[in-house]
């Protein structure tokens, strides 16, 4: 008997805590209210996080153009650095040609033309390390971004723009024009 007072007893006990336990969760339970704004909060959350994940794919895209341009910018002041240099060393490449063209039939075979010969190659050789290079023109269509036309010609057996003759070579470093070459131009 007492064994079943005992067992009665506990069972009560039991219901009650049950009873107490639901009575608990349902005062602590949140509300449709509580889990809507919690709910509303999460989205938020959400949504700051994407725009912050956003944001900073944005830098780091801006940062490596910027790593780029910075990279560009300094390939080209390297090369254009020398161009004050070999602005100034055109009238000497000029001059040594002038040499070699004003010297006689009979003057090619001197060890002095051939020294001359050998210095202006040199030179255009070790200036085309730097970048530097001879702008074709002769028998070549008139190109104002590359010739400075002078003179003019009526030639019948060339077509018109075609450059018929060079008087001084034009110069390029890189890609920029740093003299172009004076010509004339047929008719």
């Amino acid at each position: 008997m007492e064994n079943k007072k005992e067992f009665e007893q506990g069972m009560e006990e039991q219901l009650e805590q049950e009873a107490e336990m639901e009575m608990l969760e349902e005062e602590f339970a949140p509300t449709e209210e509580e889990l809507e704004q919690e709910a509303k909060e999460v989205d938020q959350r959400d949504i700051e996080i994407q725009e912050l994940k956003n944001s900073l794919q944005r830098l780091q895209a801006d940062f490596v153009n910027y790593k780029r341009r910075v990279e560009k910018e300094k390939d080209q002041i390297s090369v254009f650095a020398n161009e004050n240099i070999l602005t100034e060393l055109l009238p000497v490449i000029d001059n040594l040609e002038r040499a070699l063209v004003s010297c006689a039939e009979h003057e090619k075979e001197s060890s002095v033309y051939s020294g001359v010969e050998l210095v202006l190659k040199q030179l255009i050789d070790t200036l085309g390390k730097f970048g530097l290079e001879k702008i074709a023109a002769a028998d070549c269509e008139f190109d104002p971004n590359l010739h400075h036309a002078v003179m003019n010609e009526e030639r019948a057996d060339v077509e018109s723009g075609i450059v018929v003759e060079v008087f001084q070579n034009g110069y390029k470093l890189s890609d920029k024009v740093i003299r172009p070459s004076m010509v004339k131009v047929s008719k």
